[in-house]
């Protein structure tokens, strides 16, 4: 199986929504500080985003006061 392959699991976990929830903030207020639309932030959110920029990654973690291994974790 090739890194492109859709079915490819990442071993990542994305915790936006635990990092949300716990701020008190929805993810359009967040797409609204970042930048990001709704749709882009779900798919990050669900794991499924295959690639993010470093920028992006930066004001997310900005806008939630957080560093990336809070928000991105290992999900062996």
């Amino acid at each position: 199986m090739s890194p492109a392959d859709d079915d490819e699991l990442t071993g990542i976990h994305c915790r936006l929504d635990e990092l949300l929830a716990a701020r008190g903030m929805t993810l359009t207020r967040l797409s609204e500080i970042v930048g990001v639309s709704v749709v882009n932030l779900s798919i990050l959110k669900n794991d499924r985003a295959r690639a993010i920029r470093y920028s992006t990654l930066s004001a997310i973690c900005r806008a939630l006061d957080c560093e990336v291994g809070d928000l991105l974790v290992r999900a062996d």
